[in-house]
């Protein structure tokens, strides 16, 4: 009997490691995270330019969750809670929507609690997420994307040192709209240590 080779990638988000920065810390959600969750979950500014629409209530964003924790058993989850150290509030999300391992490179998406907009947080968690892409993980490529008219996505992009590639025209159908869709990217060899 063979025995497969566990993906390695799944090895590390089976047990998702805690990320740090000067005033973050990234860690596995919980579903202690509800409240805080559902809190910018709920906001339509928030939904707005994402692919997804609002939380209705609590109980919804907790069925979310009990979801995440349920793939991040087998691996299956990339993504952050984006949290506050000094108080341990969850304020949004961090991590790859997609990783392609054959051709070492990712995507990296964020969501992000008003009350926390233009402090340069997005940024930051954003840059934690590219650190562990190219050192941890040993990605070449990171890639991030946003609807057209999400300008304030592309400003934090650029702040971590991503370059606009620009737009594909009504590439997505989102909430029933074709929609375009703009590019930025970073390569590891553009990335400081």
């Amino acid at each position: 009997m063979f025995r497969r080779k566990r993906d390695p990638i799944a090895e590390i988000f089976s047990s998702i490691p805690t990320l740090q920065t000067e005033r973050l810390t990234l860690r596995a959600m919980r579903r202690s995270d509800r409240q805080d969750m559902y809190e910018y979950a709920s906001d339509p500014s928030v939904t707005r330019y994402l692919l997804w629409d609002i939380h209705p209530n609590e109980e919804y964003t907790g069925r979310y969750l009990d979801y995440v924790v349920s793939r991040y058993r087998i691996g299956d989850f990339t993504d952050w809670a984006v949290t506050v150290t000094e108080t341990g509030k969850m304020i949004g999300t961090c991590g790859f929507t997609r990783i392609d391992a054959d051709h070492r490179k990712g995507e990296v998406g964020y969501v992000l609690n008003p009350a926390y907009w233009g402090q340069g947080i997005a940024a930051e968690a954003v840059r934690a997420v590219l650190h562990f892409a190219f050192f941890r993980l040993k990605l070449n490529r990171m890639e991030a994307k946003f609807i057209r008219g999400n300008e304030r996505s592309l400003r934090v992009m650029e702040k971590c040192g991503m370059q606009f590639e620009g737009y594909q025209r009504e590439a997505m159908l989102i909430k029933g709209q074709y929609c375009d869709i703009g590019y930025a990217s970073i390569l590891r060899s553009e990335f400081p240590e």
